[in-house]
């Protein structure tokens, strides 16, 4: 921000947070107490005098043709103030994570329904949507292209210049001609989630009055989003200051850009603040989704139950625009055989540009998808061979001497077969007695539908994995700066990176790192900004890696340092032996040698660092073989569901899971991350889908897109493994994703075992298992 700038009355994520705590203590978030009480100041809270509220007038058609747009009528509305258009866009007028294809405002033709098309900005709210229904536009409708096995199609509308297809990746890894003693084939579909953050996109843009713009916002890479909007703006990007707003959830969904372009251009149209804040209808059109898909498998064993060889056809929809669809088609490919030892694989993933909504990023990316797929393939091909459904995964587990289907070599600990083990031996709920039944513990809960007179209980296993951290050569890299100065006697250290804090404890990580790195007690987490380096999105289940290396990379600087001032202060040649304990240099034996407050005095010590793990190569077009990712995490589960059979009513009485996190930084957030992925899981499995019709989502809301509550969840026993990657900063791994991706897959093996149903579409409906 500029000198005298004008700043939101309330300030984003409380400006700073102070954390007390030690890696590997269950520390408790700074935000936990703020949000229970409502006093966290989320993006849509932000506020400032003066400012204006945009709106945006978005398609109807999920196809059209723009003949014509007159803005008359609504700029002459009262309290309007602006009325833009894609004429009034001042750079470039289309952008995209990682191909640049979808138009600030949409100009020539629409391709999605609710596409933003013009801006309003006005004094009050309600003025600014019922202006924004003011904008006059004129469309040559056209017939959607909404099925992605037509858009592959020769004779299908190319709806985009390059045609339909945004990526098709081929893996092609040992003999392609192999044969098998056993084989089984099944095809299976995946309807659309949503990532339903409970924050809907929002954001304040603030005009600094010499052409430059200061932007709060909920995002998930606050550096991402400077290079797009400054390519956008026409500005060069330090006229393009971002600082992280509040961010009620994210889960992908915030990885593209939504409101940010706008907010700005009417902004420095006005030379006003802007805030915009989308309505929950207006968010479901306004974020990506998770990639609809339908995948073909066909796996070949030998008869004692050894893979012998999987083929697989992987199609995913990626909409209208390509967002992050190439690396997540990349991702559903890489993992089609799950954690298994394979030696012959023929993979072909595509995704496909339709004239649904876009999907993107979403927790689990690609492999997801892939996961209900190969689960569902390996509990065929045990029933099949009348195998144990763990046994046969157990027999082609992974470990470390496997490699991908990609030919990478699986380095450090592999525990596929150990988690798998850990859920099974853990104890199986009970069933209750029918003398004592609890009816509201039943399918249908407290509707009373049943006495359990048709209630079948099933057990179903799934194991998934996944890469950490960015691919296929992608440059993987955090910046963090480290403070640490003496005041009121006592040292205090400060971190400041662009790490974004949506809700997965990135906050708690840094200062968890800092406090034992440092040996303080003292750590002020600063408000992730553009004021420092970038940090990478949150995403990935990267940050505690990526921005936690760069967050110890640069103690260790200050601490080195902080020994040479000690040694200038002290005369003291050597430092051998020294740490940093107790606000403190201690010697090896534990003498205070000289506390910091001391030493420091008036001295203010700053050292800011990048933080890179090895890098990784992108896949080659053919064969689709690279050391592509840079590290992986497993998790297993164990579902335990009873189900109403005549009714089709499916309770999940228990979830287990073992998980391998390397290290558990904050294990009382670990176990939240294993909670919280568990629950998308499950809504993937048996509510969640975004309801497409035509190119129209039916159901925007969240009374009708159904979403797990605390009273679906069922209790989650969990088994969290410390083993450790010997080339990560404490030995962490990525934790954050793998729960989402074996949960539902567990769940609906339960299911089948509990009907006998094939269930081969996800989420699983009561027509599913009645009819």
């Amino acid at each position: 921000m500029t000198a005298g700038a004008v700043l939101p009355t309330r300030q984003p994520q409380a400006a700073a947070a102070s954390v007390t705590g030690r890696v590997g203590e269950s520390v408790r978030r700074p935000d936990g107490v703020l949000k229970v009480r409502g006093d966290f100041p989320y993006s849509s809270d932000l506020w400032v005098e003066g400012m204006l509220w945009g709106a945006t007038s978005r398609s109807p058609h999920p196809y059209a043709r723009i003949v014509s747009i007159d803005t008359s009528e609504a700029l002459a509305s009262p309290g309007v103030r602006a009325v833009l258009t894609h004429e009034d866009v001042p750079g470039r007028k289309l952008y995209g994570l990682e191909i640049p294809d979808q138009p600030v405002l949409a100009f020539d033709v629409v391709r999605y329904w609710g596409e933003a098309v013009a801006l309003v900005a006005a004094d009050h709210p309600e003025q600014a949507r019922r202006a924004a229904r003011k904008v006059r536009v004129e469309y040559e409708v056209r017939k959607p292209l909404t099925d992605p096995e037509e858009a592959l199609t020769p004779e299908a509308t190319r709806l985009h210049p390059g045609g339909n297809v945004t990526r098709h990746v081929t893996i092609r890894h040992g003999d392609q001609d192999a044969r098998a003693d056993v084989v089984v084939r099944g095809e299976y579909e995946i309807g659309m989630q949503d990532q339903a953050p409970l924050g809907p996109e929002s954001g304040l843009a603030i005009p600094d009055g010499e052409g430059g713009v200061d932007l709060y916002v909920a995002t998930q890479w606050l550096h991402v989003d400077q290079d797009q909007l400054a390519g956008c703006l026409g500005l060069a990007p330090d006229q393009v200051r971002l600082t992280l707003a509040g961010v009620g959830g994210a889960f992908g969904s915030r990885e593209d850009l939504s409101m940010q372009a706008h907010a700005c251009m009417l902004a420095l149209r006005t030379g006003r603040p802007v805030k915009i804040v989308y309505s929950r209808p207006e968010s479901f059109v306004g974020h990506v989704h998770r990639h609809p898909g339908r995948l073909r498998y066909e796996h070949g064993a030998t008869r004692d139950g050894k893979l012998v060889y999987v083929k697989a056809r992987i199609l995913l929809d990626g909409g209208a625009y390509a967002s992050s669809s190439t690396a997540v088609i990349a991702n559903a490919s890489c993992f089609a055989v799950g954690p298994y030892q394979c030696p012959n694989a023929t993979i072909d993933g595509w995704v496909v540009y339709t004239n649904n909504p876009p999907c993107g990023a979403m927790r689990g990316f690609g492999s997801v998808q892939n996961c209900y797929a190969h689960e569902a393939q390996m509990d065929k091909l045990a029933a099949a061979l009348g195998m144990d459904p763990v046994a046969i995964r157990m027999r082609n587990a992974m470990d470390g001497s496997s490699r991908l289907i990609t030919g990478q070599a699986m380095e450090g600990p592999i525990p596929v077969a150990e988690l798998l083990r850990r859920v099974q031996e853990m104890p199986l709920p009970p069933v209750a007695g029918a003398d004592h039944l609890d009816l509201t513990a039943l399918p249908g809960g407290v509707s009373n539908t049943t006495h359990g007179e048709s209630v079948r209980r099933g057990v179903g296993y799934a194991v998934g994995f996944k890469n950490v951290g960015y691919s296929e050569g992608f440059d993987d890299y955090s910046t963090a700066r480290v403070t640490l100065a003496a005041a009121g006697g006592r040292p205090r250290a400060e971190v400041h990176t662009a790490g974004a804090e949506v809700g997965q404890g990135l906050v708690t990580v840094q200062a968890q790192i800092a406090g034992t790195e440092l040996g303080v007690r003292d750590v002020t987490v600063l408000n992730a900004d553009t004021r420092v380096g970038s940090a990478g999105s949150s995403s990935a289940s990267r940050q505690t890696y990526i921005t936690g290396g760069a967050v110890k990379a640069a103690c260790e600087a200050v601490r080195e340092r902080i020994f040479a001032l000690a040694q200038s202060e002290l005369g003291s040649r050597s430092g051998a032996g020294w740490r940093l304990e107790r606000e403190a240099i201690v010697s090896a034996d534990g003498e205070v040698i000289v506390t910091l407050a001391t030493l420091l005095g008036e001295e203010v010590i700053e050292e800011t660092r990048e933080f890179r793990p090895r890098r990784t190569n992108r896949l080659d077009p053919k064969t689709g073989q690279a050391d592509a990712h840079m590290q992986y995490a497993f998790a297993a589960h164990r579902a335990v569901v009873d189900v109403d059979t005549e009714l089709g009513l499916v309770k999940v009485v228990e979830l287990a899971t073992a998980q391998d996190v390397g290290k558990a930084i904050n294990p009382l957030a670990v176990e939240g991350q294993l909670e919280g992925g568990a629950a998308q899981g499950l809504g993937l499995a048996v509510m969640e889908e975004v309801q497409v019709k035509d190119g129209v989502i039916r159901n925007p809301s969240f009374t009708d897109y159904l979403l797990p509550t605390i009273l679906d969840m069922p209790p989650v026993r969990m088994d969290v493994l410390e083993l450790g990657d010997p080339r990560s900063p404490y030995g962490v791994k990525g934790v954050g994703e793998p729960p989402t991706i074996s949960s539902g897959p567990a769940i609906v093996a339960a299911i089948r075992a509990a009907t006998g149903r094939p269930l081969a579409r996800v989420p699983v409906r009561p027509h599913d298992i009645v009819t």
